[in-house]
Parts: structure tokens; sequence; C-alpha cells
């Protein structure tokens, strides 16, 4: 609640004003039943509040001469209790908008932040839910349970004192059973309360069901599955019907026997009072004040087991979020501020100077296990050394898991080592700032990302100034700015999600041309043209050739002909170099990359033999 308690402070105060002028209502009612009408004289045994209104309104032989003054003073009364409530309502939710806003703001910031590692192996739905469901039932917690926690509690200690001081034993009838209800309603939520969770639960697994079929949606036609998936969805909806009519039919019993114990209360304090009456011990104007204050404390009281059961569904939400809150985000490694003795002040360094390019690996180590633990291949490097020269275009090759995009996630600081050593123009990478790091990088991963923006928004990710000339330059670089100009809205054209609504290789494209857009020093191809066909990469390729010495070029490549044109290849397996040189001098050793280069080659000979006409 910090930067909103103000506002949440106002709300607490309308809401005890919107109590004290219900209150005045029935005492209004009542003083003009007994002294108005019923001819009752003020006395010494008149209760004080009593007094003190017939004072107000003029005196009761004024109030008999003008009765419509009581009906009047009960409109305005209630006139102005709904204005307050209205205040109460309006500040609260602004208090509680506001604090949802911040802690949307703060978790969506907070997983931006965090380690790949981290992301690796979290569950992407459940973040989802922790930064939406949950945050709104926190939301929803602040905005009306506070409140009502705070109606009750102002309500019973407004009442019982505002009771006792008109009648000490109709106020011990009257509450009688709002100690059984309020029990009641708190033991009932308790034992309740499992299926609550039980219902969001299934919820949560349909809510699943729906988002992998419409992501798999084309999978789904190709393979003609849509009875399958019918049949699959049609489970877990019957099982999220089945549990929350189960609730229902508790919740039914719940209000059902809350509403016989209320209304019993109503008429336990409706037949002691008309016995009373008969008796003289009360008068119609009392009774009608009691009747009137049970109407309006009741319905509080059976909502309080309901409001404790939020609290706890709001402290597991709270838990839930602070939970991704604790994990430590990434360390950002800026350079150490620098001490000015003159002033004895701490001073921020300045930023690193731009990259030149240049790169050198020494005796690399890196494994994706946990705890130290060393996992047998998936990509570990084991060892690694090489170096690059600014301007310099070297080409990485290697079978899956050699460690080639393990390499690429260590260049941008994705992951940090702990053996051996990364340099870029001599700075240890480790100790260069993350963010500064990959503003130096222009990289295309092997499955590009488009968001669903336009096309000319995609473009600038990297470069949010870049002007349109320069746009269509990168594009025309990546020979994709005619296919481009032949959609109907050009660079304004609206993607889908994930770039759906383009190809394979038309994404490949776009995400070569964002790369190229940014104009980094260091370029990285990680696997960038898989999609692309052999006369399209051969374009891009004699682009990227022009551009050659404007930027360090690493690509990683399957294809042997994307490598050819590299200044120098180097040949991984598990995580060590077995080869490096030219194409010239790889394709005539013996090794790996010459029986690439001679299946590649022979499979694209047979090709086109085939293709030949007879």
């Amino acid at each position: 609640m910090r930067g909103h308690r103000l506002r949440y402070g106002c709300a607490l105060g309308c809401l005890m004003l919107v109590t004290l002028l219900n209150y005045g209502v029935p005492l209004v009612g009542s003083a003009t039943i007994d002294y108005a009408v019923g001819g009752k004289t003020v006395g010494p045994g008149t209760p004080v509040l009593i007094a003190g209104l017939l004072r107000l309104l003029g005196g009761a032989d004024y109030l008999r001469a003008h009765l419509w003054l009581a009906p009047l003073a009960m409109v305005l009364l209630s006139g102005a209790g709904g204005l307050f409530g209205y205040l109460k309502g309006w500040q609260a939710s602004l208090a509680s908008d506001g604090i949802a806003r911040r802690l949307k703001n703060d978790f969506y910031d907070h997983l931006n932040h965090l380690p790949a590692r981290y992301h690796d192996r979290a569950d992407t739905g459940d973040l989802v839910q922790r930064c939406t469901s949950d945050v709104e039932t926190v939301r929803q917690f602040l905005a009306t349970q506070v409140m009502d926690i705070g109606n009750a509690i102002i309500l019973a200690a407004t009442a019982l004192p505002l009771l006792l001081s008109l009648s000490v034993p109709m106020t011990l009838v009257s509450f009688a059973l709002v100690g059984p209800i309020t029990i009641y309603a708190y033991v009932y939520f308790r034992q309740v309360k499992h299926v609550f969770k039980e219902v969001a639960e299934a919820e949560g697994a349909l809510t699943a069901v729906i988002q992998e079929n419409l992501t798999g949606i084309r999978v789904v036609r190709a393979f003609a599955r849509q009875e399958f998936e019918r049949g699959k969805f049609a489970a877990p909806n019957a099982r999220y019907r089945d549990r929350n009519l189960h609730l229902l039919r508790l919740m039914s019993w719940y209000w059902s026997v809350s509403d016989v114990v209320a209304l019993s209360q109503i008429g336990l304090t409706l037949i002691v009072g008309a016995h009373w009456i008969a008796e003289g011990k009360l008068t119609v104007g009392m009774l009608f004040a009691f009747l009137a204050y049970l109407s309006i404390m009741l319905w509080p009281v059976r909502q309080m087991g309901r409001i404790l059961t939020d609290l706890g569904k709001t402290s597991v939400a709270l838990t839930r979020i602070r939970e991704i809150l604790a994990v430590p985000r990434e360390s950002v490694s800026t350079p150490t501020p620098a001490l000015s003795k003159a002033e004895g002040r701490v001073e921020r360094a300045d930023p690193p100077e731009p990259l030149t390019g240049r790169i050198v690996v020494r005796d690399l180590h890196f494994h994706h296990a946990s705890a130290g633990l060393p996992v047998a291949g998936r990509g570990a490097l084991n060892g690694l050394s090489f170096e690059v020269r600014p301007g310099e275009s070297l080409a990485i090759l290697g079978p899956s898991g050699a460690g080639k995009s393990t390499l690429m996630h260590l260049l941008l600081r994705l992951y940090d080592y702990t053996e051996g050593s990364i340099e870029f123009d001599g700075r240890e990478l480790s100790s260069l700032p993350r963010q500064w790091v990959r503003s130096q990088i222009g990289v295309v991963m092997q499955e590009p990302f488009l968001f669903s923006k336009s096309l000319r928004d995609n473009l600038r990710l990297g470069r949010g100034d870049a002007p349109d000339h320069e746009i269509e330059a990168a594009a025309r670089a990546a020979s994709i700015h005619d296919t481009i100009l032949g959609f109907e809205h050009g660079y304004g054209t609206l993607i889908g999600e994930r770039g759906i609504t383009l190809s394979g290789g038309q994404r490949q494209r776009v995400a070569i041309a964002r790369a190229v857009l940014k104009r980094p020093p260091l370029l990285i191809l990680d696997d960038a043209m898989s999609a692309i066909d052999a006369e399209t990469e051969s374009l891009i390729l004699n682009a990227l050739q022009e551009r050659r010495g404007r930027a360090t070029t690493l690509v990683i490549a399957h294809r042997l002909s994307t490598l050819a044109h590299a200044d120098r290849i180097i040949v991984l397996d598990h995580g060590r170099i077995i080869q490096t040189g030219t194409h010239a001098e790889l394709s005539t050793q013996e090794g790996l990359y010459r029986r690439l280069w001679l299946i590649q080659t022979n499979v694209e000979t047979d090709f086109k033999t085939d293709l030949k006409p007879a």
C-alpha cells in the first residue's frame, strides 16, 4: 500500500461517515414514531441520542407539527450516505488499481531481468498466471475486501455502544445469534477452501488446453485432428463444470442456512420486542430502530467468512508473487565507480568505448548443469580457444550439440562462464555491463522471434530512431525489401503473433535486416539462413560481403555454402575445435569439414541431374 495509504485513509474516513449517516436514518424514524406520532414526552429516561436528535429537529412538538421533516431528513441522510459511499469506493478503487498497476510493472520488469537459467526451467503459463490472475486477486481484495473488513469493524464498534445506549436488554436479544452466524461463516469457508482451489486448478487446466490448441491450430488441421481435439477439450471442460457446480451447491447451502439464521435473529428480535411493547417495557419506535440496525449489520456479518477465505487466497497469491520477486536478477557488472578525492563522493564511471570487434577466447569451459555438476554433451564447451580480428568474418561449423549456440549465448552474456576467458578489445567480458555488451552486438537467433507489430516496428527493435531510408537499405541487404513492398501496406503491414503470417524464410530475412539495421560492431548469425532458398541466400551473402570490414561477423550454419565466403572457418565437436582454416584449405584436408562438403556437393549434383529432362 506504500504510496496509496492516504487514499485508503480517505476511503476509511468516508466509510465511517457512511456508517454514521446510515445509523442516523433509524434514529430519525424511531424518534418520529415515539415522540412525534406516539406523543411520548422527553424526560430523564430518554436516550441521549434521541434527545439530541429531537433538539436538532426543533423539538417533539415542532416535529409533530411538521412531520414532513422526518422523511426529508431520512432522504438527506441516505443521500449523503450514498455520496460518501461513492467516494469511499472511488478512493479504494484508485488505490487498489494503482497498487496492481505498480505490482504488474515491477513483476514484468523483474521477469525481463531474470537470468536465462531461470527461464530455461520456468513454466511460462505459470508465470503469466502469477502476473495476471494472482495480481488481480490482490487487486480485488484491496478494492473490496479491505473495505468490507473496515465496514464490519466500524459497524461493530459503532453499533454496539449505540444500541446499548438505547436499550441494554434489547441489545442482548438482537445480538443473540450474531456470534453463531460469524462462527458458522468462518468454519464453513475454512472447510470449503480446498474447493475454491480445485475450481481454480480446473479452470487453469481448461485454459491450458485452449492455449495449446490455438498455438498448434495449423498442425491440428494438417492432421485432421479437430474431432480428437474436441474430445480432449470436453474432458477438462466437464471437470471444470462439475467442480464449479459442486462449489455452487455448497455455497447455496451456506447462504440458505445463513438466511435462516439471520431471519431467525430478526424474528427473535421482533417477537421479544412485540412482547415487551405489550408489557410497556419497549416502544414501537425503539423496536423499529433495532430491526433497522439488524438489517444493516447482518449482511456484513454473514460476509465475514467469505472475507476471511479471500484473505487466505490473497495471502497465497502474494506468496506466489513474492517467490518470483525474490529470485535475484542478472548481475549488472558495471565498471567500478571512481572516488573523487576532492569532493569525497562517488562518481559513476564513463561507459566503455564502442567495440572494435576484436574477440579473444582462451581455454573456455562451460556446461548447462546446476550446482556445478557437468553434463555430458548438451553444448558443453571444453577448452575452447580462438581469436577474431576486427572486421573479420568467422564461420563456425559443427554437429548438433557441439557448442555453437552455447558460445553465442556466452558472448551475449545470457549465461556467465566460470572457467577460461573471453575478451572484447582486451577487456574481460564478465566485467563489462550486460546491457552495453548487448548493445554492441546484432544477433539473429536460430528461431527468429518477431512481435505482433508492423514490419517497420520489428525492424526498428535495435534502433528505435532509425530513418526510413536506412530501414529500406537494411531490408535490401537481407533481400526482403521487394517482398515487403509486395504487401498491401508495405512496411506498415501488421504481422501475426510470432510473425506467423510470414513464411519461415521471410521471418529469417526480417530478423537479418533487423540485426543489420542496428549497425553493431559485432554481428552474429546463428543458423540464420536455414529456411532461405539458395538463390536468396546468395544475394544476402553478397550484400554482407559488401559490408565486410564494417563489423566483425560470426556465422553459424550447417549449409557449407553459407560458410564458404568466410575469412576463416572453425569446426567444433563436443565443445572443442577440431579443425580451423579457410574453405579452400578445409575442403582438401581429411576431416569432418571435407566429409560434409562432399556429402552436400554430391547431393546437390544428384539433385540437378534428376531435374534434367530425359
